[in-house]
């Protein structure tokens, strides 16, 4: 005779499909490691099959695990979807949806709205990794991620987030010493910031070739907020965009013709795409974007007054 299993032991399966991991898993159900290796071997034995492989990476799904994450994803489903008809509001999502995002994204953008998610999902806690370059959708170690260049290939869904400008900027200090440069010759005469070379983890942030291919900056970080920083301190020029300069008035855009334009995109696994915390995390960076499109890429009559 067969051990019944429940919807929740369907939970724990997707969680670990999901990430690979009894770790990972047990960290989004807020339980402990032991407890996941519980009901996976408990819903195993229930269904006479073995789902998983385990090896020292982890947990592979074997190829009737692999079959069987439909079927519990459709369960999933359409038990999310009733508990939204009988409830008529976004309370009851809950759980840990992980986002990997750039450090400019994240501190400059993200951050100061989080209240906003909180109030609307409080059931949902976020955990928002910015070392974008070490995370992997494919390893499922992020549930979504905003990115600069989107996946060429692959099992994902994506879609851009926002365009968004990056000008050249300078300390209203280190103008008053050095000059304002007016043409783009006249930057090889001027101190530079910039990312370390081969450190750039997305083309996106390669932005000194497309300014001038023979800007040497002097002074280097993997972090924008450190190139920030030592812009506002007068240590020289740097490539910063605009929703970041925005918020800092000492700072001044310099030669108006040369505006870079990137976009962000937002990231997920297929796999994940029907998960209402996910897809409700998606709907807020979507319609957060959306309300300050204009600090992402001012209209150019905003850019002219900048410089002024």
């Amino acid at each position: 005779m067969r051990t019944p299993f429940t919807w929740d032991d369907l939970q724990f399966f997707l969680a670990v499909a999901r990430s690979g991991q009894l770790s990972t898993a047990a960290r989004q159900l807020r339980t402990s490691h032991a407890t996941v290796s519980r009901r996976i071997d408990r819903l195993e034995f229930s269904l006479k099959v073995k789902l998983f492989e385990r090896n020292p990476r982890g947990y592979v799904l074997t190829p009737i695990g692999h079959r069987f994450v439909e079927t519990a994803e459709k369960v999933e489903q359409e038990a999310e979807r009733l508990q939204e008809e009988i409830s008529g509001s976004a309370t009851l999502q809950r759980g840990v949806v992980r986002l990997s995002a750039p450090e400019g994204f994240s501190n400059f953008f993200l951050a100061p709205r989080l209240q906003d998610l909180t109030t609307r999902y409080p059931n949902i806690s976020l955990e928002l990794i910015t070392i974008q370059q070490i995370m992997s959708l494919s390893r499922k170690e992020a549930d979504l991620a905003v990115v600069l260049d989107p996946p060429k290939a692959g099992p994902y869904h994506f879609e851009q987030l926002t365009d968004y400008h990056l000008r050249i900027f300078a300390s209203v200090d280190y103008l008053a010493k050095h000059g304002t440069p007016q043409c783009p010759e006249d930057l090889l005469g001027h101190a530079f910031i910039g990312y370390i070379q081969d450190m750039i983890f997305a083309p996106g942030l390669d932005y000194l070739g497309d300014v001038h291919p023979r800007i040497k900056p002097g002074f280097q970080s993997s972090s924008i907020f450190s190139q920030l920083t030592a812009t506002r301190n007068g240590l020289g020029l740097c490539v910063l965009p605009m929703f970041i300069t925005n918020q800092y008035p000492e700072l001044r855009p310099v030669l108006p013709q040369v505006v870079l334009h990137r976009q962000y995109w937002l990231v997920c696994h297929h796999d994940l795409l029907q998960v209402a915390r996910v897809r409700s995390v998606m709907d807020f960076l979507r319609a957060s974007a959306q309300a300050h499109e204009g600090d992402f890429a001012p209209p150019p009559q905003d850019v002219a007054e900048l410089a002024t």
